[in-house]
């Protein structure tokens, strides 16, 4: 990029910072509208909620922000090439989302194509187009490289389903082709997609994995987010539900970034609600290699009724005395026992756990609402952890899609 390209760039941040979503609200049904095939690979979900459009305007405004230096983005490329690598995205793929983001600049500012701004902005998106492309190039290699992986999609089907909780089912997810599965990191995520009725076409989720590797099947822990007040019921997540076992479904290769990185040392757990399927995953990890360290494992959740997998918990800490927990709950239900079912009532605050639960010597795993993920955080940095000790994966949120 020219200076005075950068400087073009620059001078659209004010823009961007108060009519962001406007604009890529007004990209996203341009580029949807002519090539309705994206509808299968972009999450219609969070098109009907504007989170992804919302997302979308906070990542063009922060490259905005750092054109002269994309490189301090880098964290944020990486994880979202994880998520385009599951979904399937191509390079060929950038020159469509190019075309109509460039498109929808000039038509909500009402500047011609020709202007230099325009130039300006298709420099700036092919700098960054090539920097995803080359960052989701090295994932998919690794993922050729990795016996038992696969690209782009593969049929499986549902080989079981066991009731977690009142909300949570897990799928445990057999190879229609009988092949081998690779040896993925202990909380990493595939990509389902499945046929959406009510859409009529296909439509993607990512979802943890919720144990360690196995031989023959992939399992997934899944929330049923039924409709509430003003917020819309999941599509994936309900046709999920209501798929008998048997069932086929189309699953991408295991990838994400996030995961546990050192089993040698010690390592804390802190989840929120369905957060703790990458948690329970990590858990599984450790256990194949024998518990090598003291482990926390600390959730919150609302009450035992929606407390997921809490069976299994207690069985790998009654065979290992090495997993401590410590479980909050928002709104206990009338026959949970203190103590035996829960360790306090109310939202989770670190303050009232036992010190001997967050050494200072730990990595922390967070996962869970933003909102309980910023709390938590603030309040690991407030007891002395260190920010790179704290490793996080928010659920919930809407992507880029760029």
């Amino acid at each position: 990029m020219t200076p005075q390209q950068i400087d073009l760039v620059k001078a659209t941040v004010p823009v961007l910072r108060e009519n962001g979503v406007a604009l890529t609200g007004y990209f996203y049904n341009r580029m949807l509208g002519n090539n309705p095939e994206l509808k299968e690979t972009f999450n219609m979900g969070h098109q009907r909620s504007g989170a992804q459009a919302q997302a979308l305007a906070g990542a063009v405004l922060a490259y905005a922000e750092n054109i002269e230096d994309p490189s301090v983005l880098l964290p944020v490329v990486e994880l979202i090439a994880h998520k385009h690598v599951s979904l399937n995205i191509q390079a060929p793929d950038y020159s469509i989302v190019g075309e109509n983001l460039l498109h929808s600049i000039s038509e909500v500012l009402n500047i011609s194509m020709e202007d230099p701004l325009i130039d300006a902005w298709a420099a700036a998106y092919g700098q960054l187009a090539d920097l995803f492309i080359s960052t989701e190039k090295a994932i998919y290699d690794q993922h050729q490289q990795t016996q038992g992986s696969w690209l782009g999609w593969r049929n499986f089907k549902i080989a079981k389903k066991v009731q977690e909780s009142e909300e949570i089912t897990s799928f445990y997810l057999a190879p229609v082709d009988g092949g081998a599965l690779p040896k993925y990191e202990a909380g990493q995520y595939i990509s389902v997609r499945v046929f959406v009725e009510e859409l009529g076409l296909k439509q993607p989720r990512q979802y943890t994995l919720s144990t360690s590797p196995q031989a023959d099947y992939l399992r997934i822990s899944v929330k049923r987010e039924d409709e509430k007040g003003d917020l819309a019921g999941g599509w994936v997540s309900s046709t999920l539900h209501n798929l008998p076992e048997g069932a086929e479904i189309e699953v991408s290769a295991p990838t994400g970034n996030f995961y546990l990185i050192d089993s040698s040392k010690r390592n804390v757990f802190i989840s929120g609600g369905v957060g703790l399927t990458p948690m329970i995953a990590m858990l599984n990890q450790l256990v194949t290699l024998d518990m090598p360290q003291p482990v926390s494992f600390i959730h919150a959740c609302r009450s035992s009724q929606v407390h997921a997998m809490k069976k299994h918990i207690h069985e790998q800490k009654s065979k290992f005395p090495r997993l401590s927990t410590f479980t909050a709950y928002e709104f206990p239900h009338t026959g949970d026992v203190l103590g035996e079912d829960y360790d306090v009532a109310g939202r989770l605050d670190l303050a009232t756990v036992d010190a001997a639960l967050l050494p200072a010597n730990a990595d922390y795993y967070l996962c869970g609402p933003i909102p309980f993920m910023q709390q938590q955080h603030q309040a690991l940095v407030a007891r002395g952890i260190q920010p790179e000790q704290i490793h996080s994966e928010a659920f919930g949120t809407g992507g880029t899609g760029i």
